[in-house]
């Protein structure tokens, strides 16, 4: 198979996405998102593959969320912001094995909600987790949201939205975003250590497990549906495109002037 912003790999039972745009800090535009789901939904229904790796190229990020260069008003691509990225979330909670998230650098902004979203996070030491979006306009109100409170609790969910901090491996993992960090020149071998566990397991009962886990928290879904439409009506404000056109001039945004 042959992609342009990912690589696809088989090995051992698992399936390795990589998100290939090392140079963007491998940020996803429309086709990003779009190779993604089609690579999820070729690893989901292969009977040989057990467990699926979520990971970026090269060693600054695993993902930094939303490309802004491809961002004006409304994303390059399909859906309700330009981005099926609601299509995406989904997918990773619904393919009936576990997802790994890979994580050696930064998971920014939505790169922090898709390893959140994954079953499993396995973290280098290297790795830096936080939320970007207030700070260029955006926001992820849904997944990124109501589930990242789920997993880090009320209080540190809304610190790291209001604040857009970045934290630490080792700070991920006590909040519980990380399940485990190692050493970054050990983080392939305790994927692979962790990926050929599951492969000792058995398919239908973690099938079974993971939509049991998810059926507490499937209503989510639908405040991302709501979310995303409130999102793309944001995005087509001045105060919006201030922040994204702060962040591509370098400079700080000044969000307040374009308040009605």
């Amino acid at each position: 198979m042959s992609y342009e912003d990912i690589i696809y790999e088989e090995k051992d039972g698992a399936a390795w996405i990589t998100i290939n745009r090392e140079d963007k800090y491998n940020a996803f535009r429309g086709v990003t998102v779009e190779e993604l789901i089609e690579a999820f939904n070729i690893a989901a229904w292969n009977k040989n593959i057990g467990v699926i790796v979520l990971t970026g190229a090269g060693d600054k990020a695993f993902c930094t969320g939303g490309d802004q260069s491809a961002h004006d008003g409304q994303y390059d691509g399909r859906g309700t912001i330009g981005l099926p990225i609601e299509e995406l979330q989904s997918l990773i909670r619904d393919v009936p094995k576990p997802v790994i998230a890979r994580v050696q650098g930064f998971a920014i902004g939505g790169g922090n909600v898709l390893a959140a979203i994954c079953d499993i996070t396995i973290a280098s030491e290297n790795a830096q987790f936080g939320q970007v979006g207030p700070k260029v306009g955006s926001v992820d109100p849904g997944f990124g949201t109501a589930y990242l409170a789920r997993v880090v609790g009320e209080k540190k969910a809304r610190e790291m939205w209001y604040l857009c901090r970045r934290y630490s491996a080792v700070e991920a993992e006590k909040m519980g975003l990380a399940n485990v960090v190692v050493p970054h020149d050990k983080l392939d071998a305790e994927v692979d250590k962790w990926c050929a566990e599951i492969m000792q397991k058995s398919p239908t009962a973690l099938t079974i497990a993971k939509r049991s886990f998810n059926l507490d928290s499937e209503n989510i879904r639908a405040i991302s549906s709501m979310g995303m439409q409130a999102l793309s009506l944001y995005y087509d404000t001045d105060e919006s495109r201030e922040g994204v056109k702060a962040f591509n001039e370098k400079r700080k945004p000044d969000f307040r002037k374009h308040m009605k």
